[in-house]
């Protein structure tokens, strides 16, 4: 349930709190007061898409922010905790429009996404308003009404797990189909695309080996060079370095035959002695193996073009190359067992498509049963309107029966929409052809009446819901408002008297300029001040005490007539 709410720079509101309590709560007050506005900040908390344009003039950021009442509902509370907010007996939710498109949103005093609201959304609030018009006229949705009336949703879950499956198979099928249409042409393919990797035969890392192979051939000159130089400097000069040290180490012995503490042993320098030669022999035989090979060259250039050429065929590299051969040689193994496997898989989908009949049957089957209890409680609730030869159909314009399984959808194998016969001797007609706005509100009022004894929604909001009534008629929509009420907090924005007379809360919408600035106001109205606001919507500027007595009494009668 809806408890407060806070509203700061939205629209024309400046900064305003309302309180709204359990049963019916009615909104009222001139129009371009900014009633609607306040759905419409209502409508942001449940993940609309939000506007800078909403953002009061002058103002940085537009504020709106709610308190629900939700220890009751333990299912709505294990979901957000389940999303990772915090699980608290109230629920508060936060939004804040900015001009820098920065734009904020909060569960609990935890940052959230639009998404996490519209979730959370559809457990509090369902507003009625125009965009639930459309929702309620709109041909494709009556199947999801009747399925969530007739709770014939965990039939449907099960009819759908089972239709994923055909699909699933399906499109294997018809890639296989696909593959075996143009097998031979593909088959020559893969072959001429595996036999040119094949006679290459490239080996991992092979153009890397051999342009390091290519390097030492085109530098034979200076490695040769370098090579014996540095074997003269070890060994072949008169006074190369393995002369110094043979030098080094008779100086040794002598030093060694006066100073016995000497320290310096004689293998370490008989080891560096042998490394030392060990070196200048390994850069000797380096240097005269060292010869330039034109034709190895030329073997080199063009294995590495070839190589190249591959690679700029598979992928840039040698790796990708490989990886192509091994997707080739899978490919030449499916496309040569693409009929073994087309059968296997055309019985299994017999298999699930007789599955899937029998599902789409038992799951038409359930919403026949819903349609007829359905037609029977609109038809009570719209005779109660004053439609007293209006009469409600849920109309299959197809069933699973008389459908195949191929052209099964989602929601099953039936095609539903809603009609309505309005008046004595008339045919019946889809929902959204009905004309008269008034006629409108009452069906969408008894859907929505009907529809609110199995929803789980906490409250409901109802926006124009007195478009294109008035007298007696908008009497018993008061009446029927309040029904819900029972069931459901209900909020109410009206115009007619004869609605705002049943209101449990009556709240009253205002606006005024100050200091050059429109301000909007709202008040919640006691006894007296709800006979004032009653008396100005029947009598207007001019209040007698005579319309006041009027009001008194529409009071009294709604009170006395059982709500």
């Amino acid at each position: 349930m809806l408890n407060e709410l806070s509203i700061k720079n939205f629209a024309i509101i400046d900064e305003l709190q309302v309180s709204f309590g359990k049963g019916l709560n009615i909104i009222s007050g001139e129009t371009g007061a900014g009633k609607s506005i306040i759905i419409g900040a209502v409508s942001l908390l449940l993940g609309d898409r939000a506007t800078t344009e909403i953002i009061r003039t002058q103002a940085d950021t537009a504020t709106v922010e709610a308190v629900f009442d939700i220890s009751a509902n333990k299912l709505l509370r294990d979901k957000i905790a389940t999303m990772g907010f915090p699980d608290e007996e109230e629920l508060i939710i936060r939004r804040i429009i900015s001009h820098t498109g920065k734009n904020k949103a909060f569960i609990n005093g935890q940052m959230a996404t639009l998404s996490n609201l519209a979730s959370v959304s559809e457990w509090l609030i369902n507003i009625c308003g125009q965009r639930e018009h459309q929702i309620i006229l709109n041909a494709e949705n009556h199947i999801n009404i009747l399925d969530e009336f007739g709770r014939c949703l965990p039939d449907r879950s099960a009819y759908e797990e089972i239709y994923n499956q055909y699909r699933q198979i399906r499109a294997q099928i018809e890639k296989l189909q696909d593959l075996s249409k143009s097998r031979e042409e593909k088959t020559d393919l893969f072959k001429f695309q595996l036999k040119e990797i094949q006679d290459i035969n490239p080996q991992p890392a092979e153009d890397a080996a051999l342009a390091d192979e290519k390097k030492v051939i085109a530098n034979f000159q200076k490695l040769s060079g370098w090579a014996n130089h540095a074997y003269d400097l070890l060994y072949g000069e008169t006074d190369s370095a393995i002369v110094k040290l043979k030098e080094v180490q008779s100086q040794i012995k002598e030093i060694k035959k006066i100073d016995a503490g000497f320290q310096l042993a004689d293998k370490d320098i008989d080891e560096s002695f042998i490394t030392l030669q060990e070196t200048a022999l390994a850069l000797r035989d380096y240097g005269k193996n060292l010869f330039f090979d034109s034709e190895r060259l030329a073997l080199i250039d063009e294995r590495l073009e070839v190589l190249n050429r591959l690679k700029r065929k598979h992928g840039g590299s040698l790796e990708n190359v490989l990886r192509r051969k091994q997707e080739i040689e899978e490919d030449l193994n499916k496309v040569s067992s693409v009929e073994e496997e087309l059968e296997k898989l055309n019985r299994e989908e017999e298999i699930i498509k007789k599955n899937l009949r029998q599902k789409a049957l038992e799951l038409s089957k359930i919403r026949k049963q819903a349609a007829n209890k359905l037609q029977e409680a609109v038809d009570k609730e719209i005779h109660e309107l004053n439609m007293p030869y209006a009469s409600f159909h849920v109309n299959f314009n197809k069933c699973a029966a008389d459908k195949n399984v191929e052209s099964f959808e989602q929601t099953g194998g039936d095609e539903i929409e809603f009609y309505l016969t309005a008046n004595k001797g008339e045919d019946a007609k889809p929902l959204n052809s009905i004309a008269s706005g008034g006629e409108l509100s009452r069906i969408i009022l008894a859907l929505k009446n009907v529809l609110s004894r199995t929803g789980s929604v906490a409250s409901i909001v109802f926006d124009e819901v007195d478009n294109g009534i008035g007298g007696a008629v908008a009497e018993i929509v008061g009446r029927k408002l309040k029904a819900v009420s029972a069931n459901h907090q209900v909020i109410c924005i009206t115009h007619l008297p004869q609605i705002a007379c049943f209101g449990d809360n009556h709240l009253h919408v205002s606006k005024k300029v100050t200091k050059g600035r429109t301000i909007t106001f709202i008040k919640e109205l006691d006894g007296e001040q709800k006979v004032e606001e009653i008396s100005r919507m029947l009598g207007g500027v001019n209040v007698t005490e005579t319309t006041r007595e009027h009001a008194r009494e529409m009071i009294k009668g709604s009170k006395a007539s059982g709500f």
